[in-house]
């Protein structure tokens, strides 16, 4: 696969995904759900957490740059598996992932 097409499939993953950030309506919606849903939920958000932060300062300093108003945490998850599993992605995100990956090679 080229270069330039796996940049192209990243770009349009990390773009379906991103409709789930804390925040969204879809976001909203499945946090009202059980406690499985609560628990992914969390964790998505802690994966994508240091994407988010990004995407604050950028509305923080820039308001009218992004679309979209982005949150780093939902706060219409009320419950602990939300927690657990938020600081069980962010514990295991990207930045992990990546330098255990990187060791190898």
């Amino acid at each position: 696969m080229g270069k330039a097409v796996k940049t192209i499939f990243v770009t349009v993953l990390v773009l379906s995904l991103s409709a789930c950030v804390a925040g969204s309506g879809e976001s909203a919606h499945a946090a009202g759900g059980g406690v499985v849903a609560q628990l992914l939920l969390g964790f998505w958000h802690g994966i994508i957490a240091p994407l988010t932060l990004l995407g604050e300062i950028v509305n923080r300093f820039l308001p009218h740059l992004l679309p979209w108003r982005l949150h780093l945490y939902e706060i219409k998850a009320v419950g602990v598996a939300y927690d657990i599993g938020f600081y069980f992605g962010l514990a295991g995100g990207p930045s992990v992932v990546w330098h255990r990956w990187s060791r190898r090679a």
